[in-house]
């Protein structure tokens, strides 16, 4: 194996590292018959990038929030602590907060240690995570506390992202940092991952379950680092005992020989075909696999990640050979027309409608809603749109739209953060109007059908993946 020996990951034609153009190009369209969602993914083997894809307006540079890959990167800071020796993996959870400790402390509470954190055994029969999230004074930990551990530590697998957050407390209650800028000198810096965002509870810890955004590349790096086992740059970044420990089965987690089913490490999944995985929701992969070499980065919007799983099972790890490939020049430049052609292409319906007139400029009050709008307005210039949405405390957004074509806006339409999205509109009849709200640096695609009427309006609202519903109840608006 050869180690990847810069910041910047090097490229080389997958043929040269013994896999072929057409079986990237068969994963390819196998991903998109089944309409699995991905924005982006990258394939890396002997520490060289064979394939990377962006599905426009998805773009190379953009960071995609994590979701649960973030749990990963979390394990890895205490892998570090560890190291440094400023924790064990057998201390107390308790002992970290007595202050916030339960007047009636249990057994199962006080045996809680880092590594029933780290292999979700904690003993909870639910997710602590609900709790964390409605505690009225913003304090998680206490919230983490107050959850009944009903079973013994280590004997019962149950996934709980607050125990991922603890995981975040501990560390910056031990160094005084946040995960992120414990990280940063340790494992960002050398790795050359710039721009690194975190969520952070009310209390300013890092969120640590969840809230990490980085860039495909930034997610390969990571794996790269696993498989090398800790080494970079021919630096040891983490020792190879702690990789080996972090990836391998501490718990089992189900029946069955699906990837949900396989054990879990401390917050890696263990898969088929002896690999590894850091996993988010709706499709964010870290695909280690030490038999062939290889990493697989990928971002995505889907309800399937066992079916984004078993294409690479049956596309790419059985096309993975011991030598290199003779290039075949015409399956090359399939997929390189393949690659450069990705795209998530905004609705083309009916180009226009006489409406356009009648709506432009006007303002309708909206009814109360679960979003706190207040108004929206419409107005057409050409092939742009430009929507404006008031919300009852006052707050502006105005979001540009192309006609069948994707315009940049930034707008605050989802917390946390100011949203990069690419916005589009298109008649589906004379009196419906679509609007496509794509959020770029997340999975998220929002659709507005607005039915107008006579001085009103009906707005449906979807959400293409969520944790949630996917549709909202209708919002009446009516003209001013």
């Amino acid at each position: 194996m050869e180690t990847t020996s810069s910041l910047q990951l090097s490229r080389s034609l997958p043929e040269e590292q013994g896999i072929s153009s057409a079986a990237i190009s068969s994963f390819i369209d196998a991903v998109e018959t089944q309409s699995l969602g991905l924005h982006s993914f990258m394939l890396l083997r002997h520490g060289y990038v064979v394939s990377e894809g962006w599905w426009s307006p998805y773009k190379s540079d953009l960071p995609h929030m994590l979701f649960s890959l973030s749990k990963s990167f979390t394990s890895t800071a205490i892998g570090f602590a560890v190291t440094e020796k400023l924790i064990t993996l057998d201390d107390a959870v308790i002992s970290f907060f007595p202050e916030e400790a339960p007047a009636t402390n249990t057994d199962n509470l006080s045996n809680m240690t880092i590594r029933h954190l780290l292999m979700m055994g904690t003993g909870h029969v639910v997710d602590t995570m609900d709790t964390l999230h409605k505690s009225a004074d913003g304090n998680w930990v206490k919230a983490f506390f107050s959850v009944p551990v009903e079973k013994q530590p280590g004997t019962h697998f149950l996934y709980n992202t607050g125990a991922t957050y603890m995981l975040s407390a501990i560390l910056q209650r031990v160094t005084g940092q946040t995960l992120l800028e414990y990280l940063e000198p340790r494992l960002f810096a050398p790795l050359g991952i710039h721009g690194a965002t975190w969520q952070s509870c009310p209390r300013g810890i890092n969120t640590g379950g969840f809230g990490l955004s980085i860039t495909t590349e930034d997610i390969a790096k990571f794996g790269q680092l696993y498989l090398q086992k800790g080494i970079w740059n021919n630096q040891r970044i983490l020792p190879e005992q702690w990789i080996n420990e972090a990836t391998s089965k501490h718990i089992s987690n189900g029946e069955g020989d699906h990837d949900w089913a396989l054990g879990y490490g401390y917050q890696f999944w263990r898969c088929q075909h002896g690999a590894y995985r850091a996993d988010g929701a709706f499709g964010q992969l870290c695909v280690v696999l030490p038999d062939q070499d290889a990493v697989i980065a990928i971002t995505a919007a889907s309800n399937s990640i066992q079916g984004i799983l078993n294409a690479v099972w049956e596309h790419l790890l059985p096309n993975m050979k011991d030598v290199p490939l003779l290039e075949e020049q015409a399956l090359a430049a399939k997929l390189a027309d393949q690659l450069k052609n990705l795209s998530i292409d905004p609705p083309q319906l009916q180009p226009s409608s006489f409406q356009e007139d009648q709506l432009n400029g006007i303002t309708y009050t909206l009814d109360d809603n679960q979003f706190s709008l207040a108004t929206i307005s419409i107005s057409f210039n050409n092939d742009e749109a430009e929507v404006t949405l008031i919300t009852k405390l006052g707050e502006k957004n105005v979001i540009r739209l192309g006609r069948g074509q994707w315009l940049e806006s930034f707008a605050l339409i989802l917390e946390p953060f100011m949203n990069r999205i690419m916005s589009s509109f298109t008649w589906t009849a004379e009196d419906q109007l679509k609007l496509s709200l794509l959020f770029v640096e997340m999975p998220f695609l929002i659709t507005l059908d607005i039915n107008i009427l006579e001085n009103m309006l009906i707005l449906k609202q979807r959400i293409n993946v969520n944790m949630g519903p996917l549709e909202f109840d209708d919002i009446i608006g009516r003209i001013q």
